[in-house]
């Protein structure tokens, strides 16, 4: 069925796009990869050690996308109901975010590349067709399910969904307002992980 990823036998799942689709989940893919910005510089050290020690930010990022992507680990300090438990969230939040912050980005854009590189091989194999049927290896399902998750987050946080009640709004946009593309992006692209999900527990 187009748009709704099928099981492969064997492992792993399949579902057909058109070239419309796989140019905007490529698109979106890319401006994640610009977002999340480069992993460390391959020269910055000699040692092969320093980099698995190497210490991430302790600030939560300024933009609200990144934000929502990489989140304090202890709650949001703001909602603490006392000045004194405030301070020991941040506090802990930015030790975690110190030694995880790394990790997680790089995961994070390692699973978009696998989404880019996965939709570039297959427009080289199906030159001259409208479309195209997208099979995915185990693993590289579960990449393309952490990166339509994301790619659902940042378009989310874009829109300022907090809640299903919000989700529910947008389905009511009127055609002329300005979020209506981003919104169909991110009710398709919901549908998209639905079928990914539902494919992969099968």
């Amino acid at each position: 069925m187009p748009g709704q990823f099928e099981p492969l036998p064997g492992g792993g799942a399949a579902v057909a796009l058109d070239d419309v689709e796989i140019s905007i989940i490529r698109s979106l893919a890319v401006q994640l990869l610009e977002l999340i910005g480069p992993g460390p510089a391959e020269d910055a050290s000699e040692d092969p050690l320093a980099e698995l020690f190497a210490e991430g930010p302790s600030e939560p990022p300024s933009d609200p996308v990144l934000r929502r992507l990489f989140p304090d680990a202890y709650g949001d300090p703001e909602g603490a109901p006392q000045a004194r438990e405030a301070e020991e969230q941040r506090a802990h939040s930015a030790e975690f975010r110190r030694y995880t912050e790394n990790d997680l980005r790089a995961g994070k854009r390692d699973n978009a590349l696998a989404v880019v590189r996965t939709l570039d091989a297959l427009s080289s194999a199906s030159a001259g067709e409208e479309g195209a049927v997208l099979k995915l290896s185990p693993q590289e399902s579960q990449q393309w399910l952490r990166a339509l998750n994301d790619l659902r987050l940042a378009i989310g946080s874009r829109l300022e969904i907090a809640d299903e009640d919000d989700t529910d709004l947008l389905y009511r946009l009127p055609d002329e307002d300005p979020r209506k593309p981003m919104v169909m992006a991110y009710l398709w692209l919901g549908g998209l992980q639905e079928s990914l999900v539902a494919t992969l527990m099968a």
